[in-house]
């Protein structure tokens, strides 16, 4: 397994970063997720236009084919930047979803306008009461009209289309595609403390159509080790510049007429914070790695997430800390980042969660003995 970027994949990530880093400074970030849609339609299509949107679609499609390393890099990017285009959510995961269920000319149509930027998805699966990773799927598909209440469908009020699961009639889970704005079907935007946006979307025998047949249950599971690893990726983005932030602070801040960064407190917690970082990293290549061999193991994303969760809590409370009171203001960045890492890491599931799960598999494994 080789953690290091090939050439190519340097060259992808350093394109995204220069996109994202022209279109975001703190100041245009918060007019940006101030604004009704939440995000910038021209990064949108800045980022249609260098491939990035098609990035894990197939040639065939209309995308480019890349894989989860591809994925890693360029969610790295936006975690680094803060920025708010719905690209996991309103593109990534639905098209996995498509790739995995729909055939035909439906999936080309499908997938080529995601890819374009032209068609933006999102995946209705939470129901209220949920909690990952249960989810009891209580929608209902009957005689093609769909039945049911979404919570938390993240990119939900910006999609044209949605691919919702529900069971049929013999109680099987499947995927259906329906129109965002089709009779029957009601959205109630809402923001998270982190600028995202999302709806609660209620159909009352709304037309839906069928994505492929059969159990979607485990292709809702594959998608869902993918998603873990992209939020890690992410995550991992998001706490390198909270960490380079917290540094550049230490070395110009004076207290006592010298800079922070003389004292010896300070800077070991900063290493500290090095130290987080590198364990998030790592766990997170790992997770992109196995993926990218083509393993998917909902184990090796939980590891991946706990250690994830537990670096960007500590890096996220030691960075306002040494900030100061500047750490928690809107017009400094720091906070802007603690604020998305506190929603990823309770994003399909918190450090708990993971640990529980992981905790409980114990007993799958062989027992070791000695002597």
């Amino acid at each position: 397994m080789d953690f290091e970027l090939n050439d190519e994949q340097v060259m992808l990530r350093d394109t995204v970063r220069e996109v994202l880093t022209k279109a975001y400074d703190v100041e245009s970030l918060r007019k940006t997720t101030d604004t009704e849609r939440g995000w910038d339609p021209k990064v949108w299509q800045s980022l249609a236009d260098i491939g990035i949107l098609g990035l894990t679609i197939d040639e065939a499609d209309g995308g480019m084919g890349a894989g989860p390393v591809e994925l890693a890099a360029v969610m790295g990017e936006i975690g680094r930047s803060l920025a708010p285009e719905p690209y996991l959510n309103g593109v990534v995961v639905p098209a996995a979803l498509i790739s995995a269920a729909a055939d035909g000319d439906a999936r080309s149509e499908l997938l080529g306008g995601l890819a374009s930027g032209d068609l933006i998805m999102a995946f209705a699966h939470t129901e209220e009461g949920d909690r990952w990773p249960a989810a009891k799927v209580e929608a209902t598909a009957t005689g093609g009209k769909l039945t049911g209440v979404k919570t938390q469908v993240l990119a939900g009020d910006a999609a044209h289309r949605l691919v919702v699961s529900a069971r049929d009639e013999s109680g099987t889970v499947g995927l259906y595609l329906v129109d965002a704005d089709a009779d029957g079907v009601t959205r109630t935007p809402f923001r998270t403390h982190d600028r995202r946006r999302g709806a609660q979307i209620a159909f009352d025998g709304a037309a839906a159509t069928p994505l492929g047949s059969g159990d979607a249950d485990p292709a809702i599971g594959d998608v869902g080790v993918l998603a873990q690893t992209a939020l890690c990726a992410e995550a991992v983005g998001a706490m390198q510049r909270a960490l380079e932030l917290t540094v550049e602070y230490l070395k110009t801040r004076k207290q006592f007429g010298v800079t922070l960064a003389t004292f010896q407190t300070l800077t070991q917690r900063a290493a500290d914070m090095y130290v987080l970082l590198e364990l998030a990293s790592s766990m997170s290549a790992y997770a992109t790695g196995m993926l990218a061999d083509g393993v998917i193991d909902e184990t090796v994303a939980s590891r991946a997430k706990l250690q994830v969760c537990r670096s960007a809590r500590q890096i996220g409370q030691e960075a306002i800390q040494m900030h100061g009171g500047i750490g928690m203001t809107a017009e400094y960045p720091v906070g802007h980042y603690v604020s998305r890492l506190t929603a990823i890491g309770h994003t399909l599931g918190d450090a708990e969660t993971h640990l529980s799960r992981l905790a409980n598999s114990i007993t799958e494994y062989d027992m070791v003995s000695i002597g």
